[in-house]
């Protein structure tokens, strides 16, 4: 065993002993001192045979970090130096909000599943774009950075903070996702309705002509959709000029858990979701008959996890409850299990 995987193995270990979201934070911190000094493994995962070219964009593999992971931009450089092909930041609302009370995150060990309730807690898009500004100056980025759209719990038009974060960021990042499938951000899910998303992303592809022209601009679904609702979201999707579809985000589904925390409210990630992550992605990928690039998240924590996202019909995956388990080293390694075949 390398020094290195030794000790990826003992920090994870002691992340375990801590509060989920305390271990989060101290994961941030550590991600960031191991890429001030040097210590990094230097970038992207790549090869020919990984490095692909989507939305006009050059991405060195295919394997991401989802949202949810660095929601405030802190950590952006040295995340993408750890072996990832993208990083998806936030999501970022236009004002900040603290979130729901603590303790709202939650380690389901014995499904490798995690429940959050976090309620869209965000520094505002102010913040992080300012962050974001920084971290642009000091260096190019590796890989593309793509940012998660949101909207502040007490706003009466949720739209109208999307297309406000997408004009705050245009320049900033690489592409934007629509998220209109978060769990804890009340009425958030409604926006998933064939009327409602219609109008939603007829204002928000709108907003990204109008400040980013030429951005992807992508919508990130539920899990908890039936066959007819992911039908109106391929048409509307289809109809509209939508760029791609991220399938999925966390579900409210329960079914066959064994944990202690099973029982807490919010979105459920991990390994419980993979299985319905990835047929709600299959069947995207028929509806749509491959018009649409598609990103693969849920479950995704082994070379063969995201060989069955690919094989669903994903162009890209993204990992988030795996770097729980598995640490952010996950990510250059399925990338590079992706290289061997």
């Amino acid at each position: 065993m390398s020094f290195a995987v030794a000790a990826e193995r003992a920090g994870l270990a002691l992340l375990r002993s801590l509060e989920p979201e305390e271990a989060h934070r101290r994961a941030i911190q550590a991600l960031n001192l191991r890429h001030a000094m040097g210590l990094s493994p230097g970038g992207p995962v790549t090869s020919p045979r990984l490095a692909r070219r989507v939305w006009n964009l050059d991405f060195p593999n295919p394997v991401g970090v989802a949202a949810g992971f660095d929601k405030n931009a802190e950590a952006v450089a040295a995340t993408l130096a750890s072996g990832p092909g993208f990083l998806e930041i936030g999501g970022v609302a236009p004002r900040p909000q603290p979130g729901n009370p603590r303790p709202r995150l939650f380690r389901l060990t014995e499904d490798r599943g995690v429940i959050n309730r976090f309620g869209f807690n965000t520094e505002g898009m102010e913040v992080v774009a300012a962050r974001l500004e920084a971290t642009r100056a000091a260096a190019p980025l590796p890989a593309p950075l793509g940012l998660n759209l949101g909207a502040n719990k007490d706003s009466e038009d949720k739209v109208a903070d999307y297309v406000a974060v997408l004009g705050r960021f245009a320049g900033l990042v690489d592409f934007f996702v629509v998220n209109v499938s978060s769990p804890n951000t009340e009425r958030l899910r409604d926006l998933q309705g064939r009327e409602a998303l219609a109008a939603a992303l007829a204002r928000s592809l709108e907003a990204r002509e109008a400040k980013a022209p030429g951005a992807p601009l992508l919508v990130k679904i539920a899990p908890d959709l039936d066959a007819g609702e992911l039908s109106d979201v391929a048409e509307v999707c289809l109809a509209q000029g939508i760029d791609g579809i991220v399938a999925t985000n966390t579900t409210l589904s329960r079914e066959g858990l064994r944990s202690a925390h099973a029982h807490e409210a919010g979105g459920l990630s991990g390994q419980p979701l993979f299985a319905r992550s990835t047929e709600v992605l299959g069947e995207l990928s028929r509806l749509t008959q491959g018009a649409l690039p598609l990103v693969g998240v849920g479950g995704v924590a082994s070379v063969e996890q995201a060989q069955a996202k690919l094989a669903a019909g994903a162009s890209l995956v993204q990992l988030y409850s795996g770097l729980v388990y598995g640490g952010l080293a996950l990510a250059g390694e399925i990338a590079r299990g992706l290289d061997r075949g």
